[in-house]
C-alpha cells in the first residue's frame, strides 16, 4: 500500500466515523510561548484541552506535521542511527473533545489496524496504564476490559507511568494511555523470543505505531492531579512506522516516503545505500533532515542563530556535515533533494510546491556557509593539533571550537583519531555541560497554578475599539525566571489590551483601583487562547473592578507602523512584483521591520519608488475598512491575502486600506494620514531569497529627519559654511587621496633605508642570520621589509616590534628551510612572545604577527627571541 493511500484510508475511515477533517497547522509555532515547533499531534488542539476556546467539531482527524529536535522530546541524537526514530513526522490522530472515550477510541483503532488496513492480529500487543502508587491512581481497568473484546489477554501488557501516563507539561491535561505495538520480526526470530518480551525495548522491528491518549486529569503545580470536567481523546499514530508495516519492509527508510530521497542521494553522491553501515546512516540522516528544514522554511521558519532558526539550522548543519565526512561531498548537494520531496508530498502539504525555489535557495546558501566553516574550522583544528602537548588535545580547545565556530566534535574526534590524537572528551562534556546549565539557569521558571477568582470562559478582547475599561481579575498566578525575578500573569473578564501576535508587539499600561492605586502591565501575550498581562506586583484587594488602560501613545506608534507594514507589502508587490510574499514582520512602537521573497538587492531607485508608493497612500487619506469574523474563504475571494505559516481559523478579520487587503488581527490607525510619513533605513538580505526592510513612520520620522539636520549643519559648519558642501567635501576626499599616495611613497623609501640598516646588523647564531629589533613602520612596511630580507637568505630568522597608535605589533618571519630543518614556527613564537604585549597573535609557520595593548612589553619580547635559536 502506497503511502497516498495509507493517509488517506486514515482520513477517510474516521470521516465516515463523523470526524471533520481538518489540515495539518503550521509546524512552526509563531505566538506561542511555551513551545517552538508542533511536537505531537495534540499541540495544535491545546486551547481546546484547556477548555479556553471551542473547536469547530467534537470530533476531528488529521496527518499533522511534527518536530521533535529540542526540550522534552528530542530525537535528534537518534536520526539515522536506527531506522525508526525521525526530526520531522506525520502524526495520524483522531480526537474527541467532550464527545465518545474509552470504548470507541478502542474499537475505532482496532477496526481500522486489522480490517481496513488488513494487519495481522497476531502481530499486535497493546498496553494499558498499570497505575501509580505515588500519584495515588489505580490501574486503567476500563480500558482493559475494553481490549479484552478484541485481542487475546496475554497480549494486553501493563505499562508503568514512564510509558503509559502522557503528559503536556509539567501542568496541565494528562491522562492515562494505551498504546498499540506491532511485531514485524521474521518468524525465525518470534520463536527465539516472545514479542511481548521486546515491547518498549527500543527493538527496531517491535515498535508502537499508535498511542491512545484519554485525557481525564489536570496536573497542578504541587504534583497533584484533578478530574477534568470533561473527558477527551488524544491520539497519534506515527505515520512513517505505519508505512513500514503495510508495506512489509524492515526500516521506515524503506518505505516509499524515503526511497525517492535515498535513491536520489545515492545518484548525487554516487554511493550506495545498504552496502556501508557508515554511509548507511549518513543516508539516513540525510534524507531524514531535508524534510525537517524544507517544512520549516515552507512555514515560515528561517535558519538564523537564534531561536526556532538556530534549531533549523543545526539540523541542516548535521546533515551537511555527514554528506561532508562520509559521502565525501564538499560542495552544496542536499538543496538538490527538495524538488524530489516535492514532487512526493506536495499534494498532501501544497506548501511544499508553492515555496519550492525558496526553500532550495534558502538550503543552498546554509550549505555554502556551513562548508565555509568547516573549512575555516580545519584550519583552527590544525593549529590546536600543532599545540598540543602530547597526544591528547584539549577538551576546553575542542570546545571553543565547537562553541565558536560552529565545527562538529565527532568531525574534531575523527580527524584527531587520523592524526594519531586523542580527545579529552571528559574536558569537552565539562565545558558543555557549564554551558548547558547557563542556558537552563537563564531560561528555567517555575509557574504556580492559576488562583481563580471568578468562573469566566468568555474572556473578551475589547481593543479594536476601546483603550480604557473597567474590568474584573478573574484569575492570576505566579511566574518566577532567573531573567525576570516574579512576576504575575493576570486575566481580566474583558480586556483593552492586545497580546503580542501576527509580529504586533503586546500593549503596555496600568491597572487602578478606586483609590488611585496603580500597578503597571509590562506586556501582553497570548498563551493557548487567553490573554495574559505580565506585572511586577499584585494589585491590592483583587476582587474589586479595576480601570484597566493601554499605554494610548504607544499604541498609536505601533499601530502607525503596523498599518505601514500593510501598504509596504502592498508597494513590494507593485513594485517588484507578484513574487514578493511576506517573510516574517515585527511591529514595534518605534520601528517595523518587514521580510519578504526576492532575489536581488533593491537599487536606490526601487527604494525610492517603494517609499514614494506607500507615502502617496499616506497623503491619500485612505479610511480604515474592517470586516470582523467573516467567512475565510469570502475574505480570500475580495482578495485578502492569506500567508504562509499562519493559522487561520474559520471565521477571520480582514483589513482594507485602498487595495491593499490582508488577513490580520493587529490594531490598525484609522487613516492612512495618521502615519504621517514613512522612511526606509535600511534594506538588506537575510537568507538567500529574502530580504528586509526596516522603517519608521510618524515621531520617528520627525526625529530621524530632525538628526539628518542637525548633523547636515554640523558638517556645513566644518566645511566653513560652504555653499555647495556636497563640492567641498569632494575636493577634501580627492585632497586626501593625493596626499595618502604622497605617504606611502615616502614610507615605501623609508622601508627600503631600513631594510639596508637592518640587513647590516644581521648576527649569526648557530648557523642562522637573526635579528631581533624595534622599528618605526607599520604592519604593512614591516611585512615589506621581512619579505625583502627573507627572499635575500635562506636561513633567517627575523623579529621586529614597533608601536602603532599606543598599540604593540610584533612580526616574525622565519626562512621556509628552517621551518623544516629546525622544526621552527613563526605563529608558535608570536604567540608565546604575545604574553609580553598581553596581546596574542598567529599565522603561518613562515610568517606571523601578533598585536596588543601593553607597547613596553616589546623590547622583552625581543630579547627572548634568541632563545628561539639555541
Amino acid at each position: 500500500m502506497k503511502s497516498q493511500e495509507v493517509r488517506s484510508k486514515f482520513l477517510s475511515f474516521f470521516e465516515g466515523k463523523k470526524h471533520t477533517i481538518v489540515p495539518s497547522a503550521p509546524m512552526v509555532l509563531k505566538d506561542d510561548p511555551t513551545l517552538m515547533f508542533v511536537n505531537s499531534g495534540m499541540a495544535p488542539f491545546k486551547e481546546y484541552f484547556l477548555g479556553n476556546a471551542e473547536p469547530k467539531s467534537n470530533r476531528i482527524a488529521d496527518t499533522q506535521k511534527c518536530l521533535r529536535v529540542s526540550g522534552k522530546h528530542n530525537d535528534l541524537e537518534e536520526v539515522g542511527y536506527d531506522t525508526y526514530h525521525h526530526t520531522l513526522f506525520e502524526m495520524l490522530g483522531n480526537w474527541s473533545f467532550g464527545d465518545y472515550f474509552k470504548e470507541e477510541a478502542i474499537a475505532w483503532a482496532w477496526e481500522l489496524l486489522t480490517e481496513v488496513y488488513g494487519i495481522d492480529k497476531d502481530i499486535l500487543y497493546v498496553t494499558v496504564f498499570e497505575g501509580d502508587e505515588g500519584d495515588g491512581t489505580e490501574m486503567d481497568t476500563e480500558a482493559y476490559d475494553y481490549w479484552k473484546k478484541h485481542i487475546s489477554e496475554d497480549r494486553i501488557l501493563k505499562g508503568n507511568k514512564k510509558d503509559n501516563f502522557w503528559e503536556m507539561g509539567d501542568q496541565g491535561p494528562c491522562g492515562p494511555c494505551s498504546e498499540i505495538h506491532v511485531d514485524i520480526r521474521s518468524a525465525e526470530e518470534k520463536s527465539k523470543i516472545d514479542g511481548k518480551d521486546l515491547v518498549n525495548m527500543d527493538h527496531p522491528q517491535v515498535v508502537e505505531i499508535w498511542n491512545l491518549v484519554f485525557m481525564q486529569y489536570n496536573r497542578k503545580a504541587n504534583g497533584s492531579l484533578e478530574t477534568l470536567p470533561n473527558k477527551h481523546i488524544d491520539t497519534g499514530m506515527g505515520f512513517e512506522r505505519l508505512c513500514m508495516v503495510l508495506q512489509g519492509v524492515q526500516s521506515n527508510y524503506d518505505t516509499d516516503v524515503f526511497t525517492p530521497l535515498i535513491r536520489e542521494i545515492e545518484t548525487i553522491t554516487g554511493k550506495d545505500y545498504d552496502k556501508n553501515e557508515k554511509v548507511d546512516i549518513a543516508i539516513r540522516v540525510i534524507s531524514d533532515h531535508v524534510r525537517a528544514v524544507a517544512f520549516s522554511i515552507a512555514d515560515g521558519q528561517l535558519p538564523s542563530n537564534t531561536g526556532a532558526g538556530y534549531v533549523i539550522r543545526r539540523i541542516l548543519r548535521r546533515a551537511v556535515r555527514y554528506g561532508f565526512t562520509f559521502l565525501d561531498k564538499k560542495e552544496p548537494f542536499i538543496y538538490r533533494l527538495v524538488d524530489v520531496l516535492s514532487k512526493k508530498m506536495g499534494k498532501a502539504f501544497p506548501e511544499l510546491k508553492s515555496q519550492k525555489q525558496l526553500i532550495e535557495n534558502v538550503i543552498k546558501e546554509e550549505e555554502q556557509s556551513f562548508l565555509r566553516t568547516l573549512e575555516q574550522g580545519l584550519i583552527l583544528l590544525n593549529r590546536i593539533v600543532e599545540e598540543a602537548k602530547g597526544d591528547t588535545v584539549s577538551g576546553e580547545k575542542a570546545f571553543e571550537l565547537y562553541d565558536t565556530y560552529g565545527f562538529p566534535i565527532d568531525l574534531t574526534s575523527l580527524i584527531l583519531g587520523e592524526k594519531g590524537l586523542k580527545l579529552d572528551e571528559e574536558g569537552f562534556n565539562k565545558e558543555l555541560q557549564k554551558q548547558k546549565d547557563r542556558s537552563r539557569a537563564a531560561s528555567e521558571m517555575s509557574t504556580d497554578d492559576w488562583t481563580v477568582l471568578e468562573d469566566d470562559a468568555e474572556q473578551e478582547f475589547i481593543g479594536y475599539d476601546a483603550l480604557e475599561a473597567n474590568v474584573k481579575i478573574t484569575r492570576y498566578r505566579k511566574v518566577t525566571s532567573k531573567k525576570e525575578g516574579d512576576m504575575y500573569q493576570l486575566v481580566f473578564n474583558l480586556t483593552p489590551f492586545y497580546a503580542e501576535g501576527g509580529g504586533q508587539v503586546g500593549d503596555k499600561g496600568y491597572l487602578e483601583n478606586s483609590r488611585g492605586d496603580v500597578v503597571y502591565i509590562l506586556d501582553t501575550k497570548k498563551e493557548n487562547n487567553v490573554i495574559i498581562h505580565f506585572t511586577k506586583n499584585l494589585p491590592k484587594d483583587l476582587n474589586q473592578t479595576f480601570k484597566a488602560a493601554v499605554d494610548v501613545k504607544q499604541r498609536y506608534r505601533t499601530e502607525c507602523n503596523h498599518t505601514a507594514t500593510h501598504l509596504l507589502h502592498q508597494a513590494l508587490r507593485e513594485i517588484l512584483g507578484t513574487h514578493v510574499e511576506q517573510k516574517g514582520s515585527a511591529v514595534h512602537s518605534k520601528y517595523l521591520r518587514f521580510d519578504f521573497s526576492h532575489f536581488s538587492k533593491l537599487t536606490v531607485d526601487e527604494l525610492r519608488d517603494v517609499e514614494n508608493f506607500v507615502n502617496a497612500r499616506i497623503d491619500g487619506k485612505l479610511p480604515l475598512e474592517e470586516k470582523r469574523n467573516i467567512p475565510m474563504e469570502e475574505a480570500v475571494a475580495e482578495g485578502a491575502m492569506a500567508l504562509f505559516g499562519e493559522k487561520y481559523g474559520d471565521t477571520v478579520r480582514a483589513i482594507r486600506f485602498g487595495q491593499s487587503i490582508e488577513l490580520c488581527g493587529g490594531t490598525h490607525v484609522k487613516n492612512t494620514s495618521d502615519i504621517w510619513h514613512f522612511k526606509i533605513v535600511s534594506e538588506g538580505a537575510v537568507a538567500a531569497g529574502i530580504r528586509r526592510i526596516e522603517a519608521i513612520t510618524n515621531d520617528a520620522v520627525k526625529d530621524f529627519y530632525h538628526e539628518n539636520n542637525r548633523a547636515y549643519f554640523e558638517m556645513k559648519d566644518l566645511l566653513n559654511n560652504a555653499k555647495e558642501p556636497v563640492k567641498a567635501l569632494q575636493s577634501l576626499q580627492d585632497e586626501n587621496a593625493s596626499l595618502r599616495k604622497q605617504i606611502e611613497a615616502l614610507l615605501k623609501d623609508k622601508a627600503k633605508h631600513i631594510k639596508g640598516e637592518l640587513k647590516g646588523e644581521l648576527i649569526d647564531v648557530n648557523g642562522v642570520q637573526f635579528l631581533a629589533k624595534k622599528v618605526d613602520l607599520d604592519a604593512a612596511g614591516i611585512k615589506d621589509v621581512a619579505f625583502e630580507l627573507g627572499s635575500q637568505f635562506d636561513n633567517l630568522f627575523l623579529l621586529l616590534g614597533a608601536e602603532q597608535k599606543g598599540k604593540a605589533l610584533l612580526s616574525c618571519y622565519i626562512s621556509k628551510a628552517l621551518v623544516t630543518d629546525k622544526d621552527l614556527n613563526a605563529g608558535q613564537v608570536v604567540r608565546e612572545l604575545g604574553k609580553f604585549i598581553q596581546g596574542g597573535g598567529g599565522g603561518q609557520p613562515f610568517f606571523a604577527t601578533a598585536g596588543g595593548k601593553k607597547p613596553e612589553g616589546i623590547e622583552e619580547a625581543l630579547r627572548e627571541a634568541k632563545a628561539y635559536l639555541n
